[in-house]
């Protein structure tokens, strides 16, 4: 009976000593190469990715080869203007100081991609003809981005809209006052082009006192290959 329980009792102190070498080897944090797993069969374990995939311009999903990412906004009210993106490149925002009230236009190559010019049009206090004898500069084959902040309709004409629409865009006739409106079109577009969106200054819908909410609009253009 003696000799029973001394060695229950050294295998108790046995079962101590590796347990509480164990926990401390634990607690320091050392690879000791010990894994349950080689003891009671492997686990296999789902690998998490460490990041997600990040696409041109912030996109939720890359372009096709021979097209070109982009992602824009309008102006938010009278605070923060829109933003306009171009193959990862930020063309026009605020950050960039490079964005006022009224038409915010970038005009890019549409073969390469390269920026050519940005200019803004205050079409509340500024004069309609600068826009025009702007579009007229325009050269075939450009494309061209536009983004509306604050009010970008009131010193609008018939000539400027008609210049508008010729370059694919569907709203340019019914733009108002504190509208927002961003458009993707091209100088030589055959069609009216699928990227556009607007939104009215409506009291009833308005998302700010006075102002429509924000627009946001991203998408593949097509690399001009002529």
């Amino acid at each position: 009976m003696m000799r029973s329980g001394g060695i229950l009792k050294w295998a108790a102190l046995v079962l101590v000593f590796f347990l509480a070498v164990f926990l401390a080897f634990q607690l320091l944090e050392i690879n000791m190469d010990f894994n349950l797993g080689n003891v009671f069969g492997s686990v296999p374990v789902e690998e998490v990715p460490t990041r997600l995939d990040r696409y041109k311009c912030g996109l939720s999903k890359p372009c096709p080869e021979g097209h070109f990412s982009f992602k824009m906004a309008s102006g938010a009210a009278s605070v923060v203007g829109p933003k306009i993106c171009l193959e990862d490149n930020v063309l026009m925002s605020g950050v960039k100081n490079n964005v006022g009230r009224g038409i915010n236009i970038a005009l890019v190559n549409g073969k390469t991609g390269d920026l050519i010019k940005t200019d803004y049009f205050d079409m509340w206090a500024g004069d309609v003809n600068t826009l025009i004898t702007f579009l007229k500069t325009i050269e075939e084959g450009t494309v061209v981005m536009m983004a509306t902040f604050d009010d970008s309709a009131s010193k609008l004409n018939d000539e400027s809209k008609k210049m508008i629409g010729e370059l694919g865009s569907s709203s340019i006739s019914t733009l108002g006052f504190r509208d927002n409106w961003i458009f993707v079109g091209g100088k030589g577009i055959k069609t009216k082009s699928p990227f556009e969106q607007h939104i009215k200054n409506n009291a009833d819908t308005n998302k700010y006192e006075g102002w429509p909410e924000v627009l946001e609009m991203e998408g593949c253009i097509p690399q001009r290959q002529e």
